[in-house]
């Protein structure tokens, strides 16, 4: 090849650095990509389905809960790819959207649902089947990001200005409630107003809201709970005053809880879940399970990996480079904080049963899907200056 052919080349591109592949530079983005969320996403997940293999060893010999288990973090980490692919700030475009279909398919559970102990939850075709109210934790605080994104007061948000934020709350903890699922729509309500503290609210109406709480809550447990949910605080103080009812679920989880000692009885050999006196150990209680096996000791090391989990996502909220982003990390890690504070205060006696499962432990499809969606729409706030 001649000199001139060479330099012709060199001119149409073929020898322009700028048209060389970026390897180096893709390498390099990778390598500053934050990785922590799902790591620890992952761990938690693997905790999980190991100690979901233990709790359903009798009664579940084929492990199905543990195959659908893994499909469903399969389908999660799939959906995780591709919300990677794309700006966080598409969640703020398509907030309403996503939360008005989220609320049209829990029209749907309560016309067509399908009823499962006693409750209408899920909606679906055969054995596929979704609970709407656990996908609703997540849309609605995608929905409060967007309407608090823009600062529309100067003095602090009035009584006036909280009421479109409070019916986008109200509306779907009506709906979930007569589903009923008192501890989704619990959720729903403390994170909504947990995500009141980190907005600019006027001093009066922040009282006003105290004193509306003050009188709601005695008045939503005469009017609001069914009998069956009055009767599970009244064994929250007095778990003796029904032991073979409404108390018996709490004085089991506390048994196996205790029985763990320092170190547990081992995996799967704990008496309490291996003979079925634990009722609900795969969903609910799964962490009595965890407990009795491996004690004291197993369950400081797991909650310290929530904690870091927790403070992970309190990190990229504190990075985010805009209010939206800030807002929704806040959002979902208060949520996923009031999860775990609920659940292992439930199963240790500390609170009231309200049905709420601990994050990527539990056995449930929705509810995996959705924490799996929270930390993608984490990480992709998160890595949003090296993506794009």
């Amino acid at each position: 090849m001649t000199h001139s052919s060479m330099e012709s080349q060199t001119q149409s591109g073929f020898g322009d650095e700028s048209n060389i592949p970026r390897f180096g530079l893709y390498e390099e983005e990778l390598k500053k990509f934050d990785w922590n969320l799902l790591i620890l996403e992952i761990v938690l997940f693997g905790v999980g389905i190991w100690n979901l293999i233990s709790a359903t060893g009798v009664q579940d010999k084929s492990l199905g809960l543990y195959k659908s288990q893994l499909l469903w973090f399969g389908i999660g980490m799939a959906c995780t790819a591709l919300i990677l692919l794309v700006h966080y700030s598409t969640f703020s475009r398509l907030a309403y959207g996503i939360y008005f279909a989220n609320l049209v398919l829990l029209v749907i559970v309560l016309l067509i649902g399908k009823a499962s102990l006693g409750a209408k939850r899920w909606v679906g075709v055969g054995a596929f089947k979704i609970q709407p109210s656990e996908f609703m934790k997540l849309s609605m605080l995608i929905c409060l990001a967007k309407y608090f994104e823009s600062d529309r007061t100067v003095g602090g948000y009035t009584l006036k200005d909280l009421i479109l934020p409070f019916l986008l709350a109200a509306i779907p903890c009506t709906l979930i409630i007569l589903q009923p699922d008192l501890g989704t729509a619990m959720i729903i309500i403390l994170t909504a107003t947990s995500m009141l503290l980190f907005i600019k609210i006027h001093p009066q109406t922040l009282l006003l809201l105290g004193v509306c709480a003050a009188v709601a809550i005695p008045t939503a447990y005469k009017f609001a709970l069914k009998p069956y949910q009055r009767q599970r605080l009244i064994s929250f103080i007095d778990p003796m005053s029904d032991p073979k009812g409404s108390g018996y679920n709490s004085i089991q989880s506390k048994i196996a809880v205790g029985s763990g000692k320092l170190l547990g009885k081992g995996y799967r050999k704990g008496t309490q879940s291996q003979l079925n006196f634990l009722p609900e150990h795969h969903t609910d209680f799964i962490f009595s399970v965890f407990s009795e096996e491996h004690g004291f000791v197993g369950s400081v090391i797991l909650l310290a990996i929530y904690l870091a989990f927790i403070l992970s996502g309190l990190s990229v909220a504190h990075q985010s480079h805009d209010k939206f982003g800030l807002l929704l990390a806040l959002g979902i890690m208060l949520s996923f904080f009031w999860q775990i504070f609920i659940n292992l205060g439930m199963v240790m006696g500390m609170l009231p049963i309200v049905g709420v499962p601990l994050p990527f432990l539990s056995y449930g499809g929705s509810s995996l899907i959705t924490s799996v969606l929270s930390v993608a729409i984490l990480t992709n706030i998160a890595n949003k200056k090296f993506m794009f």
